[in-house]
């Protein structure tokens, strides 16, 4: 676990979560540990034994530690926060896998080129404030013929989807009034809509993607 390495500048739109705000999304988030298992057998599926996978902003770390689980894949993370990495080295521990969890900017990556072989960032592409930086990074860093995949929230997602999503986390009343303000009045509004994220794209190293939507968030796949 490397923390020694320092971004030359703030790479998140608004707070980066660190100390109580770090380990309070660590504990909501928790209550969906069946998606973050669920995104990744998907992704699993897709990779061969000893693949070398990046997951960017792994925040607590459990899609990495689950992907880890899974095989025999070289999992890492890259994260802003140093809370995080502490939290997701910790959670990685206690789950009995190797993943090595650095600190570090998306767009800036201290990583080798060519280096990997899947990359995926969930819930996190919209809050990066140099979007075309992070996916010439990711670009870069990514192996020819490997993929990409950003799992985030849809710009125009409804009030009923943030509702559904709400109510699956089965949190406690204040936690709901908190989560559910910060989805409605903070995140929609940073989040891209598909049409957005292909313009985004097209101006990228990687020039066009594969959106697929559902009520409340989009994937978007990227090949190198």
């Amino acid at each position: 676990m490397d923390t020694a390495s320092t971004p030359a500048r703030k790479g998140d739109k608004g707070i980066v979560m660190e100390g109580m705000l770090a380990n309070w999304y660590a504990r909501n988030t928790a209550t969906v540990l069946a998606d973050f298992e669920a995104d990744a057998r998907r992704i699993a599926r897709r990779l061969d034994p000893g693949a070398r996978v990046l997951e960017i902003a792994p925040g607590p770390g459990y899609l990495a530690v689950a992907l880890a689980r899974l095989g025999p894949h070289r999992v890492t993370g890259l994260d802003i926060s140093r809370s995080f990495v502490r939290i997701a080295g910790k959670n990685a521990a206690r789950a009995g896998v190797q993943v090595d969890f650095k600190y570090g900017d998306a767009s800036a990556m201290l990583l080798a080129a060519d280096s990997f072989d899947f990359i995926v960032c969930r819930a996190a592409f919209k809050n990066f404030a140099d979007p075309k930086g992070a996916l010439s990074e990711m670009h870069r860093v990514l192996a020819p013929g490997g993929e990409a995949l950003i799992i985030d929230m849809r710009g125009d997602a409804t009030d009923a989807a943030i509702d559904d999503h709400m109510a699956e986390m089965a949190l406690s009343r204040l936690d709901r009034l908190i989560t559910g303000y910060i989805f409605r009045h903070t995140l929609r509004a940073r989040a891209y809509t598909k049409a957005e994220f292909e313009r985004l794209v097209s101006t990228s190293p990687f020039g066009q993607c594969e959106v697929s939507e559902d009520p409340l968030g989009m994937d978007v796949w990227l090949r190198r």
